[in-house]
């Protein structure tokens, strides 16, 4: 497929999980991909030799950071954040720091790299954020500050969305349910438990999270701005 070539991509995040199969399916598709990892350096390293993309370490965690990052790619065609990070435990206990870089990376990271991708972004460019079900519905105890975060990311691109639509800019999110990543493993102590919430009982793939992906950064989805796209098997329904 060549829906993206010549097409200028920046994932955030992208080295593992959800993240390296977007870059997989974009670079794939044609795209000119880069993407940014924290502290997976082999992982990431194996990524670009295995797709031709291009990694960047880059913390984002640390604004100014992650601003000159977005900025260094010039005129993006597609930003993809994808960066987060999973605080869960009872929340009298929790350490504040720990909360406080969560929200660092999910919440304030996201808006000012969709800000700053703006700045020089093509018209009809693309910027879609992975966020989580868990925006929309928390069935557990000790998710809430993971939760807070994810349901931030809703408001932010319904309000982006206004912001960017005059020039075709198209904002959105994706929120997964239980996906198969180191994160959140299919066989993982809490598999069973988060499969009896879903209609089909079994964790999603990152592929099928970047198909997703795809189409929202594709050009048949140029009307499809300000979204929430839920990808869970039917967890939150």
């Amino acid at each position: 497929m060549t829906q993206f070539t010549d097409k200028n991509v920046l994932v955030i995040g992208g080295s593992r999980g959800i993240g390296a199969a977007v870059v997989e399916r974009l670079a794939a598709d044609g795209g000119q991909v880069a993407f940014t990892y924290a502290g997976s350096q082999d992982a990431a390293a194996a990524l670009a030799e295995k797709t031709g993309a291009e990694a960047i370490r880059s913390d984002a965690a640390h604004r100014a950071a992650l601003v000159e990052t977005v900025a260094s790619r010039g005129a993006l065609d597609v930003l993809v954040f994808n960066a987060g990070l999973l605080v869960l435990g009872d929340p009298l206990e929790l350490d504040p720091d720990a909360v406080d870089r969560m929200i660092d990376v999910n919440v304030r990271a996201p808006y000012h790299a969709a800000v700053e991708a703006a700045r020089q972004m093509r018209d009809g460019g693309r910027i879609i954020v992975i966020g989580s079900v868990n925006g929309d519905r928390m069935p557990f105890a000790g998710g809430a500050a993971y939760a807070l975060t994810k349901s931030a990311l809703q408001g932010m691109a319904r309000g982006l969305a206004r912001d960017f639509g005059p020039r075709g800019i198209t904002v959105n999110v994706v929120q997964p349910g239980p996906t198969d990543t180191d994160m959140n493993p299919a066989d993982g102590p809490m598999a069973n438990d988060m499969h009896s919430f879903m209609a089909i009982k079994r964790h999603g793939t990152a592929a099928e999270v970047a198909g997703l992906v795809a189409y929202l950064a594709g050009p048949e989805a140029g009307i499809v701005t300000g979204a929430l796209h839920t990808i869970d098997g039917g967890f939150g329904a």
